[in-house]
């Protein structure tokens, strides 16, 4: 039994079925196997081993590729003037985590505390977080109370050398008011500084690098790739394994327990399609009913952003990545080193900030880009080919939206895409705390020594003032910053979530939900770290309460 798209691959008896190789997936099938399980990974995508999967800067070639990417739209949103969104979500071994901008966010600690108080369970309180991330990093940084080191992920440095343009913007961060972070998870998330990065080598290292991968290799994994899962086999009320399509075909595969890992919105769909979900939208498609539980889909949370960008007086990356000799230059610096612009992520730096000094803790994240891309490419986000003039963007997105959205079914056939309600910036909540912060963009440009580095605003520009103006224009130009969690949440109230705190789904047995869509709440940070947290701790909660 091995990797590989083979029939005796995914031959005899396994304890565990995992749908989906994603973030959560990989931890779970390298958790599950280390115990001496025998654990079979479904994934409707393909392999991970891409040239631009793996190159870092790769990212914005795999945006649009329908051949990494599920590459879906919102329904229309009245919160972005009507218009749909766009939700690049990973359909690659590694899923979003093989797709993404790498960046390294734990969250803040009270994100667990929350957990813990909407599960009812310490296991998913902030300590045992904070244990878990401690075991699962391989901190280029060293150990230290907060950081861990030895473990299956590497975290490359957040002192790694940055882009000459972020120490400016640090600078005028501090200006404005926000302090140098050395360690957004460390001590204290707030504050600005250097991200740290899932990359090791030059290379991304996404969770199927990191967990699937080794995995693989102990002979108690088996993984089918381009194996779309279209619904779960029950009988009676035990789900006993699944029916998926694989080379044109429809095949069955059968385990002790079936976990549903396939992220925020293929989650939801999945057990919609096998009966569980809104009882009277399932019987309007057609669906049979086995369970009604009108939680599934709904409390959909999502990151929202914009960026601010500035026609530069000195050079940015747009300088070297624009014209064909800097693409050659950095290109061929890249195979020969695994070095040079193409290592990195888009993301230079950031930070946290409160949009009231009366808040508890941040609110809102920053993101630096030494390069812009307003002269966009059909097909392809141009990141590496960015404009044709020296540029940059800074971005921010709320942390903890109150806007709610659904995933829903929008047809009974298991490859039409589900329905996504965003509802973004549908509270007066989210509305004033984004004004307030585009507001503080403008404070940190202003400031030395950025400000005088900058030749002019070009988005949204000088003449969008007044408050009416700039509530328009994040509503035209803002979108999801690909964070997708809770339509299949953990919780202590059967009347308000779809698992109990040991991700079980309640109402039937032997399945679980393991993936973003379990979050009880959304973390105030990228969601990869939380994801891979979540596979990490859910193997141990599943191998404690095995059915």
């Amino acid at each position: 039994m091995g990797h590989g798209p083979t029939g005796t691959a995914v031959q005899g008896d396994f304890d565990y079925l995992i749908v989906g190789a994603g973030s959560s997936g990989s931890v779970l099938a390298e958790r599950l196997s280390a115990s001496g399980r025998r654990v079979l990974v479904l994934e409707a995508g393909g392999s991970d081993r891409r040239f631009f999967v793996q190159m870092p800067l790769g990212y914005g070639k795999l945006f649009y590729d329908p051949a990494v990417n599920w590459a879906y739209r919102t329904e229309p949103d009245p919160g972005l003037n009507g218009q749909r969104d766009y939700w690049p979500r990973g359909k690659v071994v590694g899923g979003s985590s093989s797709i993404n901008a790498m960046v390294w966010i734990r969250g803040h600690d009270s994100d667990y505390d929350d957990w813990q108080a909407a599960t009812g369970s310490a296991h998913w309180g902030a300590e045992a977080a904070r244990a878990a991330y401690r075991a699962i990093e391989d901190n280029a940084d060293g150990a230290d109370d907060w950081r861990g080191q030895g473990g299956p992920l590497h975290i490359r440095s957040g002192r790694d050398p940055a882009h000459p343009l972020v120490e400016p913007f640090l600078q005028a961060c501090a200006a404005a008011g926000m302090p140098r972070t050395v360690d957004f998870n460390g001590a204290s998330q707030e504050g600005a500084g250097i991200y740290q990065l899932t990359i090791k080598g030059g290379r991304r290292n996404s969770a199927a690098r990191a967990f699937l991968r080794p995995a693989l290799k102990t002979g108690r994994v088996a993984l089918r790739t381009r194996a779309q899962v279209t619904r779960v086999l029950f009988e009676g009320r035990r789900a006993v394994g699944v029916a998926y399509r694989w080379n044109g075909a429809e095949h069955q595969a059968r385990a002790g327990e079936v976990i549903l890992s396939g992220g925020a919105i293929n989650t939801p769909q999945l057990l919609m399609l096998s009966g569980i979900g809104p009882g009277a939208d399932l019987q309007g498609l057609g669906v049979g009913v086995l369970h009604d539980q009108p939680n599934v889909g709904a409390h959909l949370n999502d990151h929202q952003g914009i960026n601010y960008t500035w026609r530069m007086r000195v050079p940015t990356m747009n300088d070297i990545l624009r014209p064909w000799w800097g693409k050659a230059l950095v290109g061929a610096r890249y195979l020969l080193t695994r070095g040079g612009p193409l290592s990195v992520s888009i993301n230079h730096g950031g930070g946290f900030f409160r949009t009231d000094p009366a808040l508890a803790r941040p609110n809102m994240q920053l993101y630096f880009q030494a390069f812009s891309t307003l002269m966009p490419r059909d097909g392809e986000r141009p990141i590496l080919s960015p404009d044709p003039f020296p540029g940059l963007s800074i971005g921010l997105s709320n942390c903890r939206p109150t806007s709610r959205g659904e995933i829903t079914l929008a047809s009974a056939d298991p490859f039409a895409a589900p329905r996504i309600t965003a509802n973004a910036f549908s509270t007066d909540h989210d509305v004033a705390e984004m004004l307030a912060a585009v507001k503080f963009l403008r404070k940190i440009a202003a400031q030395s020594p950025f400000a005088p580095l900058v030749a002019e605003e070009l988005r949204p520009g000088p003449a969008v003032q007044d408050d009416a103006a700039l509530i328009d224009d994040f509503r035209q130009r803002s979108g999801t910053v690909f964070h997708p969690s809770c339509s299949a949440r953990m919780g202590a109230d059967p009347a308000t979530s779809v698992l109990d705190a040991d991700l079980r789904v309640r109402g039937v047995e032997g399945l679980r939900v393991c993936d973003a869509s379990a979050f009880p709440t959304l973390i105030g940070g990228n969601t990869n770290a939380p994801a891979i947290l979540l596979g990490w701790l859910g193997a141990a909660r599943i191998l404690a309460t095995r059915a």
